[in-house]
């Protein structure tokens, strides 16, 4: 059987080796590590820039892209659709987006991360060409709405992992333990921000905005294309790697069902989402933007995502001190989001909208790149894509919470609605005392 073996010499360049054991059983000779580059011969070496993780990058900020755009370029449709109708086309992908995480984290173990992100590509661009070509039917909306969320569960799982590995294949960067989940992050956070942003652009002052934003979003995936096929690809399971590893961390229920991952990543797991969409969703509906919602929307998505990005270098400090202590910063910064969110709905202060949005920006960034830091420190080569899925998963849940906001603001006033959301976030911080005791609380995760 044969195995990949990632060395790192210590000038300029990464290098993947392909090893051959001595038998040549379970050998798999026309495997392609590289995906698509022809078969590497036993012995030899290929290197691998250390700027190749950002190609995946790249596919992961373009998928980004087209999932929030339609943050802003939802504001064209709200005359045709009632507050319900733009809050659930808005969360919709989700219904695409996690069973294809789950789904597609296992493929592209066997058939290469090169071939499904590049297929989440031409997904992401075929879902803004359905809803391009929808003449404002909820249902054709939705149909691209859900095709955008199949394409973004494709590319965030396989992605994420594909930049951990490029990551951790260039140890002479500098970039320290954790650089693939920051970059991954960043490269998610990044398409997030800069979607909606420009989209909101768009709509505000352009012509057709409807027809520009999702040309530009189809356009930055024809460029991105020919950046992820150039993109080196070690191999796991092609190179005859048994996926019935004996060590734990190689198998995925295994991580699953660890303490830290119950206690800590799944009470945790969906505020990630559930902070961010609360701001950028939920706050720009009940606030009201005046002529500008449509940039406006986009402002107040750009800075909560924005946040998240900043946030990133503090959520590494404290990571420093203790595992527990990002978890911890976010939950409470969710607490303290949505009380300030109530507030801002009550008092329709604008101000205090950008405020609220740097809060809960905040607590989507600590709580995103301290939850991939987490499942990636738990979880071995074969189970790393899966477990990243997983929580990926579970931070979507999130997008559930603008819709219950708006369902349940028709029955209570939506700030009280905010404020008592504010209370089921406390229940979540509480469980990572149990994750890490007060008198244990170390540097490690472990």
């Amino acid at each position: 059987m044969s195995t990949s073996e990632i060395t790192a010499p210590p000038r300029r360049h990464a290098t993947v080796q392909q090893h051959s054991g001595s038998s040549g059983r379970g050998r798999n000779h026309n495997a392609r590590p590289f995906g698509g580059a022809a078969p590497t011969k036993a012995g030899t070496s290929t290197t691998v820039s250390r700027t190749a993780w950002m190609r995946p990058a790249a596919a992961v900020f373009t998928v980004g892209w087209g999932a929030n755009m339609f943050a802003s370029v939802l504001q064209v449709y709200r005359g045709n659709l009632n507050g319900f109708q733009v809050n659930a086309l808005f969360g919709a992908y989700a219904l695409g987006l996690i069973p294809s995480l789950l789904i597609m984290a296992r493929v592209s173990e066997r058939l290469g991360r090169r071939r499904v992100l590049l297929s989440a590509l031409l997904l992401s661009a075929l879902g803004s060409a359905v809803i391009l070509f929808s003449g404002g039917s909820f249902g054709t909306i939705l149909a691209g709405r859900i095709l955008v969320g199949v394409s973004a569960g494709s590319a965030f799982g396989p992605g994420t992992a594909w930049i951990k590995q490029l990551s951790d294949n260039a140890k002479t960067t500098g970039a320290g333990a954790g650089a693939g989940a920051r970059r991954s992050a960043v490269a998610l956070t990044a398409g997030f921000a800069l979607g909606p942003l420009l989209s909101g652009v768009f709509v505000q002052w352009l012509p057709s905005p409807q027809t520009t934003a999702y040309l530009v979003h189809i356009a930055l995936v024809a460029l991105t294309l020919p950046v992820v096929w150039r993109t080196p690809e070690p191999t796991l399971l092609s190179a005859g790697r048994d996926i019935r590893s004996s060590h734990s961390a190689d198998r995925p229920m295994k991580v699953l069902t660890s303490r830290l991952f119950l206690t800590a990543v799944l009470p945790t797991a969906p505020w990630v989402f559930g902070a961010a969409t609360v701001s950028l969703a939920a706050l720009p509906v009940l606030v009201p933007l005046g002529g500008y919602s449509a940039v406006g929307g986009g402002v107040v998505a750009a800075v909560t995502l924005g946040s998240g990005i900043a946030v990133q270098p503090w959520a590494r400090r404290l990571a420093r001190h203790s595992a527990a202590a990002p978890f911890r910063a976010g939950m409470s910064a969710v607490i303290a989001g949505l009380l300030a969110a109530a507030l801002t709905v009550a008092t329709g202060s604008l101000l205090l909208l950008l405020g609220t949005a740097v809060v809960l920006g905040s607590a989507y960034g600590l709580l995103l790149v301290s939850g991939l830091q987490l499942v990636e420190s738990l979880a071995g080569p074969q189970a790393i894509s899966t477990a990243i899925a997983v929580f990926y998963s579970l931070t979507y849940v999130g997008f559930a919470f603008p819709v219950l906001v708006q369902v349940l603001g028709k029955v209570w006033d939506p700030a009280a609605v905010l404020a008592g959301g504010s209370a089921l976030a406390v229940v979540a911080l509480a469980t990572t005392l149990i994750a890490w005791p007060l008198r244990r609380a170390t540097r490690t995760s472990s």
